[in-house]
C-alpha cells in the first residue's frame, strides 16, 4: 500500500513498503489481518483485553489474579516468568521465578481457562516458555534482537512485539517482518500483534514516569500494516491513575487490544507497583470500557 510521499519524509516511504515490509505491509486499504489464539480474535470487532502482574511471585497470586480477570471479562493472562530488568542485580524483591513461574502460568490457566502470554528473552529458554503458554511476547528491550525474533517467528507461534521506547514506526515493523518472514516460510498466516508501551520524551508531566504513550501511532501503523495493533497504557504511563484515561483513549484511538498490569496487591507487587492496578480497579475499567467500545463499533464480550 503506498504512501503520499509528500508526508513520508522522516519515516517510511513507499520504497520501504515495498522493499522492506512486504509481508506486513497492507496489500490494499481495507486489508487488516484477523486470527484467533485459544479462541480469543484479534484483529475483528473484539477488543482482547490482557491483565496480570508484571512477575509471576507465587502460585496462589496468579491463580488469584486470573481468577479475577476472567470474573471481570478479561481475555488473556499475562505474566512474567523470565523477567528483565534495567539492572542487574537481584535480590528478595528483584527477582524471577522462571520456570517454576510457568508452571504456576498453567495452573493459573488450568483453572479459569485463560489463554496465557508471557515473555521470551533468551533464544535457549524458546521451547520452554513456547510449551507453556499460548503467545509469545517479545519485550521491548528485545524489539530489535533480530536473532532472537527469528528463531521465535520459526516456532510459528503467535507472537506479541512490543515496540521499542526509542524506535521509530519504521524500526517496528521492519523488526515485526523478520517474524513475519518465518512465518510466511512456513506457509502460514502471520499471527504478530503489535504493541505500543511508550516512548522516551523530554517530558513525561510526573517525575516518576520514564515514557509517554504514544497514540498517534496506532492510527499511523493502522495506515500501513494489516497487522492488529494494541497498546500498554501500564507501562506507558508508570502510574496507575492515568491508565484509565489512557486505556479508553486507547479504544477512541483505534487499538485492537489492551494490555494491563494487574496485581491482588499492588502495593506489595515485586516490580512496579506505582502502576499496578488491583483486581477491583481492573473490574471497574472493564465496566467503563464497554460503552466507549460500543460507541465505535467494537466490544469487549467475546
Amino acid at each position: 500500500m503506498a504512501l503520499d510521499n509528500k508526508m513520508a519524509g522522516k519515516d517510511l516511504n513507499d520504497d520501504d513498503i515495498r522493499d522492506k515490509i512486504p509481508l506486513v505491509a497492507k496489500d490494499h486499504p481495507d486489508h487488516k489481518s484477523r486470527f484467533s489464539v485459544a479462541g480469543v480474535e484479534f484483529g475483528g470487532p473484539l477488543i482482547p483485553v490482557m491483565g496480570g502482574p508484571n512477575t509471576v511471585e507465587n502460585e496462589e497470586m496468579i491463580v488469584k489474579t486470573a481468577k479475577g480477570i476472567k470474573a471481570s471479562g478479561g481475555h488473556f493472562l499475562r505474566g512474567g516468568a523470565f523477567k528483565p530488568l534495567t539492572f542487574p542485580y537481584r535480590s528478595e524483591k528483584y527477582y524471577e521465578t522462571r520456570e517454576q513461574g510457568l508452571e504456576w502460568l498453567q495452573v493459573a490457566k488450568k483453572e479459569t481457562g485463560l489463554p496465557v502470554v508471557t515473555e521470551v528473552m533468551d533464544v535457549a529458554k524458546i521451547d520452554v516458555v513456547a510449551k507453556n503458554s499460548d503467545m509469545l511476547q517479545i519485550g521491548t528491550r528485545n524489539m530489535q534482537n533480530y536473532v532472537l525474533l527469528t528463531e521465535v517467528g520459526k516456532t510459528g507461534m503467535p507472537v506479541m512485539l512490543k515496540r521499542g521506547y526509542g524506535s521509530s514506526l519504521r524500526d517496528w515493523l521492519m523488526a515485526a517482518e523478520y517474524i513475519a518472514l518465518e512465518h510466511d516460510r512456513l506457509g502460514q498466516q502471520q499471527q504478530i500483534v503489535l504493541c505500543e508501551r511508550g516512548v522516551v520524551s523530554n517530558h513525561t508531566h510526573r517525575a516518576g514516569s520514564r515514557f509517554l504513550l504514544d497514540l498517534q501511532v496506532v492510527p499511523a501503523a493502522q495506515d500501513v500494516t494489516h497487522l492488529p495493533v494494541m497498546t500498554d497504557p501500564s507501562h506507558a504511563t508508570f502510574w496507575q491513575p492515568w491508565v484509565k484515561p489512557m486505556m479508553l483513549a486507547s479504544i477512541g484511538a483505534g487499538a485492537d487490544g489492551l494490555m494491563l498490569e494487574v496485581h491482588p496487591n499492588p502495593p506489595e507487587a515485586a516490580v512496579d507497583p506505582l502502576q499496578c492496578s488491583s483486581l477491583e480497579q481492573f473490574d471497574e475499567m472493564m465496566k467503563a470500557m464497554r460503552p466507549v467500545a460500543a460507541a465505535i463499533g467494537r466490544t469487549l464480550d467475546a
